[in-house]
């Protein structure tokens, strides 16, 4: 499936680094480094959480209430990340939340937006491995992505982030 051609470096258009926050540890790790990026190259951040989508089978409107719950704890989730971003780096990052797979949404606003450079994800720091989204996407995908997936390890601190990323 041809992809969206990126637009980034045209005149009127900025790079954007696109971020999954999902509260996890390594989430905070990548979303670190793409603010420090951010802050240094002039480009744009970009926070995306995805939500899973009600079960078919709720009943009585119940679907609905568990749908605004995700919304709200996902707008909490993107706030508290992008007040560590604003800390870390001084960037406003731009929310956005989506319903369904993590792995679709994320080609699907890569695909809608041309300015979107790179995605950044952070690899789990435990004995779990690195996680199901770097596992998918890395391993699985990651030729079929059209930009660049950077993977931040897991186990970086803060100044080891800063150091390499601006």
């Amino acid at each position: 499936m041809p992809h969206t051609r990126r637009r980034s470096y045209e005149t009127g258009h900025r790079p954007k680094f696109l971020v999954v926050v999902d509260g996890t540890p390594e989430c905070e790790r990548a979303a670190r480094f793409a603010a420090r990026r951010v802050a240094r190259t002039g480009a744009i951040l970009t926070m995306l959480a995805v939500i899973n989508p009600p079960d078919a089978f709720e009943w009585l409107g119940v679907g609905d209430v568990m749908q605004a719950e995700a919304e709200a704890e996902a707008a909490q989730t993107l706030e508290s990340a992008a007040a560590r971003a604003r800390a870390a780096a001084g960037v406003e990052p731009e929310r956005v939340t989506r319903i369904g797979s993590p792995e679709e949404e994320i080609l699907k606003l890569i695909d809608e937006d041309a300015d979107v450079s790179y995605l950044v994800l952070a690899a789990g720091a435990g004995k779990e491995g690195p996680g199901p989204l770097v596992s998918n996407v890395a391993g699985k995908a990651a030729s079929t992505y059209p930009v660049p997936v950077i993977i931040v390890p897991g186990s970086l601190t803060d100044e080891e982030i800063d150091a390499i990323a601006g």
